[in-house]
């Protein structure tokens, strides 16, 4: 196959992925779109032009002869129906993350997926983010000697935004955010230790959003939007202290991975500022990034150091264009060169699949009281 043609099923959002697969002259093209909204394919349309097929019925797209591979990028719980039914109408599927929001959604994705003989792939872009490719790489090398203790931290500086103004905030739509939000940080655990959770125990709460606003209270319409910071700067419309809102804000995770590493999670959604730092502790020393990407610190124990027993080594990260860190047209002709040459993908399914049990089995900790609870392993194929 020397260009592969690609349908995409919800065009807004992460659906302007579109745009590094839209290249009529290169490896890959558009050539149509799904979406339950009209004016999103309206949009679509611009963008790859007027001539592209739109529809509002996803199963037509799958019907197409023109369409070799489908997109998914709809909301997270309708990836395990449109995944299924794209794989089984013959055509290779790129998932966004995650898979589905239940282990057993992502085992029904897996086992259409090796009925089908076609290709998948998940989108956890951030294994193609420079900064945590380059982590990884420094692990690999053993210059921090063997894991053995993972911390990640997690400040959603925009969460209410993001999460709390839509059908994120209800669990029967979303699970909980360690799938949504956490399936990047537990696969960046896997990725970098390379092995997968055993088990978990977590707590977590709603500490801030939720409340008794009523469901169909919008902010444009909120007598306090002049006052409410979530109204001032959100842009999405349902209220974020509505009471269906019953997903938790604030949550830590401990887990035991297949190696005996211990990990620790924490994830906040109303914090001031964004976060994410990583690092990982060996028997040889430590690695950790910064938060604003830019570079990557390790400690290595040193007998010469005459009042410290480290040595650091800092690594610069450049800046890479593209959404993500530069992760986005990455991930984007990864799926191509999937299909086009046969390579296995970095996003691997069964990855996609184990980031989602961790993150299905600690919501299940803490929403019984924090007990521990073992994680779905993979089944053999």
């Amino acid at each position: 196959m020397e260009q592969v043609r690609i349908g995409v099923i919800g065009v807004s959002g992460r659906g302007v992925l579109y745009k590094h697969w839209h290249n009529p002259d290169g490896q890959s093209v558009v050539t149509g779109g799904a979406d339950v909204r009209q004016d999103a394919l309206d949009e679509f349309s611009k963008g790859v032009g007027k001539d592209v097929f739109v529809t509002l019925n996803y199963r037509e797209l799958l019907e197409r002869n023109d369409v070799d591979a489908i997109v998914v990028t709809s909301p997270d719980f309708t990836h395990e129906e449109y995944a299924v039914a794209a794989l089984e109408a013959g055509k290779h599927v790129f998932c966004e993350k995650p898979m589905a929001i239940t282990t057993d959604g992502c085992d029904r994705v897996l086992e259409t997926w090796r009925k089908s003989g076609k290709k998948l792939m998940v989108g956890h872009n951030m294994r193609y983010m420079r900064i945590f490719r380059t982590m990884r790489e420094i692990v690999s090398s053993g210059a921090i000697g063997e894991i053995k203790a993972v911390w990640v931290r997690h400040f959603v500086g925009s969460g209410g935004d993001w999460y709390f103004h839509d059908w994120h905030a209800v669990r029967e739509k979303s699970t909980g955010l360690l799938l949504q939000k956490a399936s990047h940080d537990i696969d960046m655990i896997h990725w970098i230790t390379g092995v997968y959770t055993k088990k978990v125990a977590a707590f977590g709460s709603l500490d801030f959003f939720g409340g008794d606003k009523p469901d169909d209270l919008t902010c444009s319409s909120c007598g306090e939007k002049d006052t409410c910071t979530e109204a001032q700067f959100n842009t999405r419309q349902q209220c974020a202290f509505r009471r269906e809102i019953d997903v938790e804000d604030n949550t830590v995770v401990i887990m035991e991975l297949e190696n005996g590493i211990k990990a620790s999670y924490q994830q906040c959604h109303f914090t001031p500022d964004y976060f994410r730092n990583y690092t990982f502790i060996g028997t040889e020393g430590r690695i950790e990034n910064l938060d604003d990407e830019s570079k990557v610190i390790v400690r290595t124990r040193s007998l010469s150091k005459k009042w410290k027993n480290y040595a650091d080594r800092t690594y610069d990260i450049k800046p890479a264009r593209g959404g993500h860190g530069g992760a986005d047209p990455v991930i984007c002709k990864d799926f191509v060169d999937m299909i086009v040459s046969d390579q296995d993908p970095l996003a691997i399914p069964e990855a996609g699949r184990m980031s989602v049990a961790v993150g299905c089995a600690a919501t299940e900790s803490l929403r019984n009281g924090g007990r521990v609870v073992e994680v779905s392993p993979l089944q053999k194929a």
